[in-house]
């Protein structure tokens, strides 16, 4: 939401010069600050202000608070949108400022707020493969706090009946459910956007010719206001700090290629770049995303794919204007300095200009150089995906700095080996394929998330074929990630189905699955199942950082070593009906004769070393994680 911010300070009034009336000249209005807030010391810095108002035409900078220095100022054609560069001295004071401001019509005061840095330990801690990333939409997952659920600024948009309106989740009960995730075993949680969104339906995007609300987070009208459905910023630090305090790092889901339709930037752009096009006229996203690493492409093939509005409904940003890169990139490192998050998932990152990525990574190296960023490029080309990690800089002489990217060329291997029974060599070849990355130990695995069907709505799916691919996801090389309700074997079909509210979670659910004793006997198995491997994960390095060795690769079974530092952890599957009896060479592993091994996660009989063989079993759909 905005709310005009009240006329300015009394004691701004003693510090302006008095200014004689000017006919037909309105009093300035501030009605938005963007950032609310800087801090001394920062890596940017001036910090450069973008307000909103009205008639701040001819404003300039008359007095600025202790320890601030103003101007020069750069006022939008309607007099709208007010740029202003704001150098805070690193001995400033923690508190309110006002920047008082003059135009033909009288006097405004701009209030920023400076802050004491957040401490340093224990946040901004970035995320690798020694973590477990836990999704969760903040709309689905837990309601905390009954008194948001229909907040009076946005009345008549929560109907838990309808999958496309408001169902109650919020922070609150994210914090709640914390010690749930603790003791599941997750070590870090991604939210979906927290954004503030419109506060009425959503009218532009329609499904059978019905309006939506945009619950999922991905319609920001105030990219530095938090959603009034979810809680406020004081929850979310609360958030932050309880998750922090129980070893869960945080991830923000940030979204810097659109706003949301209704942005009060769509029918008044504070530049004229602002936007790529408008709201009448403009390019619909073709989505040629292979365009964009090919040395071919004229520019104006991809240009579409760069510049074209979302399902040609969300306003495209345009990042070649230097206010836009500068305003997004302030505001990433503002959420991150506010709330002190770990790391950042980036939404829809190739249909943005690597240009500007490469800029924006820059900027979070340089004041948080722990944190991490993983970019979403929905394509199974390992190609393409591989062409968006940074470290490497491209055939274009680009290095976009982003530290990772999601598995998708491994998730579309995944589904159907495990739920359709396709053979699991596709799999097996997929990772050969690894070489194509930068370091493709960092990249997020996954067997669903907010975006595509459950994996429990696949043909063939089962709870055992579920199993079998959690052991893979929670065994393989790369961080891995569960989307809520996957550890409980949650059915869903596309969007919105696939974003059900976990139960137990919400007033009046007839079970709670947060519990043991409000789990099916299948969905305690799944629960069970997840809980031992995270805890096998955590507790056995060469899970988390080994190198990948494959010993035996078939249709039906698959044995793969993690190994790390002479210390070995065997992974056998078989998603087969019959018994797979198995004699592998050792030598890989460094294990001498008469080593015996122990599945570590279930009933499976154990292995052994002898004469340089490993001998092992693996009964029909069954998986085992063995170690000495």
């Amino acid at each position: 939401m905005t709310r005009p911010i009240l006329p300015a300070l009394a004691a701004l009034a003693l510090l302006l010069p008095s200014v004689a009336p000017v006919a037909a000249a309105a009093r300035p209005e501030i009605a938005k600050v963007e950032p609310p807030s800087w801090w001394p010391g920062h890596s940017i810095n001036p910090v450069r202000l973008l307000v909103r108002g009205r008639n701040l035409g001819g404003a300039e900078v008359v007095a600025a608070g202790p320890g601030l220095k103003a101007g020069p100022v750069k006022v939008s054609e309607p007099g709208t949108s007010l740029f202003v560069d704001v150098t805070i001295d690193p001995r400033a004071n923690p508190g309110p400022r006002t920047i008082g401001i003059r135009t033909p019509g009288g006097t405004a005061g701009i209030p920023l707020e400076i802050l004491a840095p957040l401490p340093r330990a224990g946040r901004f801690q970035g995320f690798s493969s020694d973590d477990a990333i836990y999704l969760l939409m903040p709309d689905r997952f837990a309601n905390g706090d009954p008194a948001n659920d229909d907040p009076a600024v946005s009345k008549g948009l929560l109907d838990r009946t309808k999958g496309r309106f408001y169902h109650g989740g919020d922070l609150r009960g994210v914090i709640e459910r914390l010690p749930y995730l603790k003791d599941l075993g997750v070590t870090a949680i991604w939210l979906n956007p927290w954004y503030d969104n419109v506060n009425h339906l959503n009218e532009r995007e329609t499904y059978d010719g019905r309006a939506i609300t945009d619950y999922h987070g991905y319609g920001a009208v105030d990219f530095y206001g938090v959603e009034e459905h979810f809680g406020d910023l004081a929850t979310l630090r609360e958030m932050v700090d309880r998750a922090h305090a129980l070893g869960i790092k945080v991830i923000q889901d940030q979204v810097a290629n659109h706003s949301g339709p209704y942005h009060p930037w769509v029918a008044d752009p504070p530049t004229p770049t602002w936007y790529y096009g408008t709201a009448e006229k403009h390019l619909a996203n073709t989505w040629q995303t292979w365009t964009l690493q090919d040395p071919y492409s004229a520019p104006e093939m991809q240009k579409a794919t760069l510049e074209g509005w979302f399902i040609d409904i969300l306003p495209d940003l345009d990042q070649d204007d230097p206010e836009v890169a500068r305003y997004e990139i302030q505001n990433t490192l503002w959420w991150v300095g506010v709330s002190g998050l770990d790391g950042i998932r980036q939404d829809t990152l190739p249909y943005v200009h690597r240009r500007f990525w490469r800029e924006w990574t820059a900027a979070i190296e340089k004041e948080y150089p722990d944190l991490r960023v993983v970019g979403e490029l929905f394509d199974g080309d390992p190609v393409l995906v591989s062409f968006y990690q940074g470290g490497v800089s491209r055939f274009d002489g680009i290095d976009s700095g982003v530290d990772t990217l999601f598995d998708f060329p491994l998730f579309f291997k995944i589904r159907p080996a495990f739920a359709k029974g396709d053979s699991l060599r596709d799999v097996a070849m997929m990772l050969a394929r690894d070489h194509l990355y930068r370091d493709a130990s960092s990249l997020v695995t996954f067997l669903g998330l907010h975006d595509v069907p459950r994996f429990m709505n696949e043909p063939g799916a089962s709870v055992a074929s579920l199993r079998l691919a959690l052991t893979f996801l929670l065994t393989a090389r790369g961080t891995p990630l569960l989307y809520y309700g996957d550890e409980i074997a949650m059915p869903g079909g596309g969007d919105p189905d696939n974003r059900r509210d976990f139960p137990g979670g919400f007033p009046g659910d007839p079970r709670n699955a947060f519990e043991a004793a409000g789990r099916t006997p299948d969905e305690e198995s799944v629960h069970a199942h997840v809980r031992a491997l995270l805890r096998l994960r955590q507790a056995t390095p060469a899970l988390r950082r080994g190198q990948t060795v494959n010993l035996h690769v078939a249709d039906r079974a698959w044995v793969y070593a993690r190994v790390l530092d002479g210390r070995a952890a065997i992974v056998g599957i078989n998603t087969g009906d019959e018994a797979v009896s198995l004699d592998l060479a050792s030598a890989p592993l460094g294990l001498a004769d008469g080593t015996a091994l122990v599945d570590r996660i279930g009933p499976l009989a154990g292995a052994r070393v002898d004469a340089g063989r490993l001998r092992l079993t693996l009964p029909p759909r069954s998986s085992g994680v063995f170690t000495p």
